[in-house]
C-alpha cells in the first residue's frame, strides 16, 4: 500500500506510531482507514464573506468523493478575508497578505499530517492563488475546486453596482434610500462576485492551467453541478495518486501560457498577472511580464463580460461556460492541447467533444468580431515604471491619456478628494505608497475607481498607482507600478501639476519632465518610515518581492 501512501504511512505504520493512530481514532479513523491514502481537504469555509459561506458543504462532498474512491478524506480549514468588505479601509492591506497565509497554512497542515493527496476549495480572490501556491509547494497529487459564482442581484446588480452607487450618490444622481435599495438586493446569497472580476478570472485561469476539473470555473455556487464537481474532485485525486501525477507535471510553462490566453479572451482581471507570476514561482517556472506582452499580441478579447462589458458570469454559464471558448482558442491554434490536466488527459482530449456556443448569443464574440484584437492587459514601461506596470485597457476608454498629476500618498486621501469634487476632468490621479512594501499589502483601488465611475469621470480622468486594482475596476487605470514608491521608484517624486502620459499603443507611461529633473528629485527623496513594525504586515513588508515578480514572500530565502 505504500505505493499510494507515499507520505501517510510514515505517520501511521508500525508499533512506534501507536500514539498517532490513537489520536486519529478519536477523529473517526478505524483499522481499515490506516491502510488507505489520506486525502487532505483544504476548506476555505467561513462566514466572513458570501464567497465562502457554502464551502463547508462542498468540502463534505469532496471528502465523500475521496472516501468512495478508496481514500480517507480529512477536512481542515484555512482562512479567508473579504476584499469586498475591507476595500477602502486599512483592513484591505491584509488582502494580498492572506494569499501567503493561505499558502503557508495549506503547506503547513499537509506537510505535518502526511497527506498523500489534496483537494483545495477556494471561493474568493486570494483563496485561489493561495491554494494553488500551497499545492504547488507540496507537489502531491492535487485538484482545485472553485466555490462557484453568485447569482445576479435585483435589476442585474452586483457588488460593483454598490460601490459605484456611492459615487453616484456623491454626484447627486442617487438618493440615500436608492443606495440602500441597491445595497439590500445586490448580493442575493452564496458565491463569488458575479462579473469577470478576480475570483472568476482566477477560477478560469486555474481550469485552463489544468489544475481543476473541466467546468469547475463555470458553475454557480449553489447548484447540483458544483456539488458533483466537488465529489468528482475527491475521487480524481485517487486517480492522480494511481498515476503519480503531481502539480509540477501539470503546471508547466505551456500550461501557464494557456491560462494567460484564456484570461485575455475573457477580459479578465489585472490581478491575474500578479497571481500567475506567484503561482509560477512556486513551481520554479520562469514566467515574466514579457510572456504577457508576447501572448497578448496574438490573443483577442472575445467575451463581453463585466466590468467593462455587459454580461455576468451566470449568463456565460447558461450558454456553456468557458469550455466552448477554450475549444475556439484551441482550434485557432492559440492553446497548447498537449498539456496534461488533473483528469489524467490532455487539454485537447478534454475539449475533443465540446460543442460550440449557441448561434443566438452575443456574450462571446467570434474572432472576426473581437471586442479587442489584442490583450486588454497591457504591460507598460517608461520613465515612470522602469520595471513595468499593468493596465486594463479595453479600448473603450481610449488608448492614450495625457493629464495633470494630482498626487495622494494613500487611498483614503484620494477617495476623499474624488468624492469631494477636488478631482476634475483632465487629472491623472496618482496614489502612491500603496505597493507591496509601502502599503504594505498592495491594496486594491476599487473604492477610488468606483467613485470615479459613479461621479461620471470615467472618460475624463486616469489613475495610476503602485497598488493594484480589483477585478471590478474599470476606466483608464494603471497599477502595479514598479519600482514602487517605498523603494524609491519614480512614482515617489511626482508633484502636483506634473504632466503624465499613458500610451497603450506604445506601452509607455511617462512623466513629462526632463531626465535631469527626475534625477534631481530622486536624489532629494527620502523613504518614509514603515507604517508597521510588528505583526504580519511588518513581516510581509520585510520579505515581499516587487509586483513585477508576483509579490511573493519566499523569493530570496
Amino acid at each position: 500500500m505504500t505505493d499510494k501512501r507515499k507520505h501517510s504511512f510514515k505517520v501511521v505504520d508500525g508499533i512506534e506510531k501507536a500514539p498517532a493512530r490513537a489520536m486519529l481514532r478519536a477523529v473517526g479513523f478505524n483499522d481499515d482507514d490506516f491502510k488507505k491514502p489520506q486525502i487532505g481537504i483544504a476548506s476555505t469555509w467561513s462566514m466572513v464573506t458570501p464567497c465562502n459561506m457554502h464551502i463547508k458543504e462542498l468540502a463534505d462532498e469532496a471528502c465523500h468523493g475521496a472516501d468512495k474512491a478508496g481514500g480517507k478524506g480529512v477536512i481542515f480549514n484555512t482562512i479567508t478575508i473579504s476584499d469586498g468588505i475591507s476595500n477602502g479601509t486599512e483592513g484591505m492591506k491584509y488582502s494580498l497578505v492572506s494569499r501567503e497565509v493561505i499558502a503557508d497554512s495549506i503547506e503547513t497542515v499537509a506537510g505535518c499530517e502526511g497527506f498523500d493527496g489534496l483537494v483545495a476549495i477556494g471561493g474568493c480572490d486570494k483563496n485561489m492563488p493561495g491554494c494553488l501556491i500551497g499545492l504547488a509547494r507540496l507537489n502531491r497529487p492535487s485538484v482545485f475546486v472553485y466555490g462557484g459564482t453568485i447569482k445576479p442581484g435585483k435589476h442585474h446588480t452586483d457588488i460593483i453596482s454598490v460601490f459605484e452607487a456611492v459615487g453616484q450618490h456623491a454626484r447627486g444622481d442617487l438618493s440615500t434610500i436608492e443606495v440602500k435599495q441597491i445595497e439590500e438586493t445586490a448580493i442575493p446569497g452564496p458565491g463569488s462576485c458575479g462579473g469577470m472580476y478576480t475570483a472568476n478570472t482566477m477560477a478560469a485561469a486555474i481550469e485552463a492551467l489544468g489544475m481543476s476539473l473541466p467546468d469547475s470555473s463555470s458553475q454557480e455556487a449553489v447548484s447540483s453541478s458544483k456539488s458533483e464537481d466537488s465529489r468528482r474532485a475527491g475521487a480524481a485525486v485517487l486517480s492522480l495518486l494511481e498515476r503519480d501525477i503531481k502539480p509540477t507535471d501539470i503546471m508547466t510553462h505551456k500550461a501557464f501560457e494557456n491560462a494567460i490566453t484564456v484570461i485575455i479572451a475573457l477580459g479578465g482581471s489585472t490581478n491575474a498577472v500578479l497571481h500567475l507570476l506567484a503561482m509560477a514561482h512556486a513551481v520554479d517556472v520562469e514566467l515574466t511580464l514579457n510572456d504577457f506582452v508576447r501572448i497578448g499580441k496574438k490573443v483577442p478579447v472575445l467575451a463581453d463580460l463585466r466590468p467593462s462589458g455587459k454580461y455576468m458570469m451566470s449568463e456565460l454559464i447558461a450558454i456553456g461556460g468557458i469550455q466552448p471558448l477554450m475549444k475556439m482558442l484551441l482550434d485557432k491554434g492559440l492553446l497548447h492541447g498537449d498539456c496534461l490536466t488533473v483528469t489524467g488527459k490532455t487539454l485537447g482530449e478534454n475539449l475533443a467533444d465540446i460543442k460550440p456556443y449557441p448561434v443566438e448569443q452575443d456574450i462571446v464574440h467570434g474572432f472576426d468580431n473581437a471586442i479587442k484584437d489584442s490583450s486588454h492587459l497591457v504591460v507598460l514601461r517608461g520613465n515612470l515604471a522602469p520595471d513595468g506596470a499593468v493596465a486594463k485597457i479595453t479600448g473603450k476608454e481610449g488608448l492614450t491619456f495625457t493629464g495633470t498629476a494630482r498626487v495622494f500618498n494613500s487611498e483614503e486621501e484620494a477617495l476623499e478628494a474624488i468624492l469631494g469634487g477636488i478631482v476634475i476632468k483632465g487629472d491623472v490621479i496618482v496614489i502612491r505608497y500603496e505597493g507591496p512594501r509601502g502599503g504594505p499589502g498592495m491594496r486594491e483601488m476599487l473604492s477610488p475607481t468606483s467613485a470615479v465611475m459613479g461621479k461620471g469621470l470615467g472618460n475624463d480622468v486616469a489613475l495610476i498607482t503602485d497598488g493594484r486594482f480589483s477585478g471590478g475596476s474599470h476606466g483608464f487605470v494603471v497599477g502595479h507600478i514598479t519600482p514602487e514608491a517605498m523603494d524609491g521608484g519614480p512614482i515617489a517624486i511626482i508633484e502636483n501639476g506634473d504632466e503624465i502620459t499613458i500610451d497603450a499603443d506604445n506601452a509607455r507611461v511617462s512623466l513629462n519632465i526632463s531626465e535631469s529633473d527626475i534625477q534631481g528629485r530622486l536624489t532629494q527623496w527620502q523613504a518614509p518610515p514603515p507604517r508597521y513594525t510588528r505583526g504580519v504586515l511588518a513581516k510581509f513588508a520585510k520579505t515581499v518581492s516587487s509586483a513585477s515578480e508576483g509579490a511573493v514572500t519566499d523569493k530570496d530565502l
